[in-house]
């Protein structure tokens, strides 16, 4: 192997969690609370850790990205302490890409107008559905109509990149219901779209439901129709199909997520969050309490893991596939060796005689038709 896999990436950015929720929906299972009267705690640790890690990135930072929970339960006063501290410890670029994931039912004017202010430039508005039943199904806190003024009203104020988050596959979900919620997303304008389907995590409602036969998964025929009807209206629309789940305008893809993808650099601060620095996988521990002890005594708590050649090239099957530009093979080969790159192919073999695979220029793709089955394609080309 010619090269580390730490030495071919480039700093991703700053990844900051937000634990706290008004309500936990039916299907989340990240560590969230519903319990808010910690914030201020959170934040003054936030930025205490924010401190303590600030060696871990000496380049500049691309990306920000403040997720949850629920980052809209910040109020102006928080994100400002935040983002000083960040800006104090961190090589912030003047072009860095800052997204906040908010409610829709967060967003009056008076919220937006404070976003506005901020050095915020992305939004990734939570709306799941455009369908009232649907969204109570969900817990959701927010009309369908509240969900459409939400990201009027971050338009009217200065906001220019979009995305919204939509779920299909959900119980009782038709392929109209769903076709309706393409329509009403792409009529709005927005810049972006992120699309998931309904998984069953354990320790969710949603689970307790489905095992206690409340409810009933969709057919896996209505979910392929639904996942074909996603593609085809995005791509009507001018939408660019760059990662399995996620639709960009040119020009707008998720900066952030992109840079998770191409396995680059990256830390997490608050909670449960996750970091990367190319070689270690490191994660806090997923308790406000403990985050915050550790934190005061100047060692914030965290578990770890090295990974292994096998589990690198895992990852990088993994995440390349799930993008448009694919598996770059002679990056594979350089950082992996020639055993590993024929490794590769040999198990490609049978998906791209079925064209389900394909190889333009030296980047191995999944192929329309190959999408549809990516986890087993997936799995064939990695190593246990």
């Amino acid at each position: 192997m010619n090269k580390t896999f730490s030495e071919n990436i480039k700093p991703a950015g700053i990844y900051v969690h937000i634990p706290f929720c008004k309500i936990r929906c039916t299907y989340c299972d990240f560590y969230t609370l519903t319990n808010e009267t910690r914030i201020d705690a959170f934040v003054e640790s936030l930025c205490k850790e924010i401190e303590l890690r600030k060696d871990e990135i000496k380049e500049p930072v691309k990306t920000v990205y403040f997720g949850g929970g629920t980052p809209s339960r910040l109020s102006e006063h928080h994100f400002n302490k935040i983002f000083d501290s960040l800006y104090q410890n961190f090589k912030i670029e003047p072009t860095s890409e800052i997204t906040v994931e908010a409610n829709p039912d967060d967003l009056s004017d008076e919220y937006v107008e404070m976003l506005a202010r901020l050095p915020v430039n992305r939004l990734s508005i939570g709306i799941q559905s455009f369908d009232d039943n649907e969204l109570k199904f969900l817990s959701r806190r927010h009309s369908a109509i509240q969900a459409i003024n939400a990201v009027k009203r971050c338009q009217m104020n200065g906001f220019s990149n979009i995305s919204i988050d939509l779920m299909y596959g959900l119980p009782n979900q038709t392929t109209k219901i769903w076709e309706q919620n393409l329509k009403q997303a792409t009529s709005l304008g927005i810049q972006h779209l992120s699309a998931y389907h309904l998984i069953y995590e354990e320790k969710t409602r949603m689970y307790s439901m489905l095992k206690a036969g409340k409810i009933e998964p969709v057919v896996e025929e209505v979910s392929t129709a639904m996942f074909s009807m996603l593609i085809d209206w995005m791509k009507s629309h001018n939408f660019i199909h760059y990662e399995i789940s996620a639709f960009g305008k040119e020009g707008y893809f998720s900066r952030h997520n992109t840079s998770y993808w191409k396995g680059n650099k990256y830390i997490g601060l608050g909670p449960a969050a996750h970091s990367f620095d190319g070689e270690n996988r490191t994660w806090n521990v997923a308790s406000l309490n403990r985050y915050i002890k550790g934190v005061e005594e100047g060692k914030p708590e965290q578990n770890s893991e090295n990974l292994s050649s096998d589990e690198k090239y895992n990852e990088f099957i993994l995440t390349g596939l799930r993008t448009m530009w694919g598996v770059d093979l002679n990056e594979l080969k350089i950082l992996f060796g020639e055993k590993i790159y024929i490794y590769c192919i040999e198990n490609a073999d049978k998906y791209l005689n079925r064209q389900l695979l394909t190889i333009e220029g030296n980047n191995l793709k999944l192929t329309r038709e190959g999408i549809f089955i990516s986890d087993g394609i997936m799995s064939d080309l990695m190593r246990v």
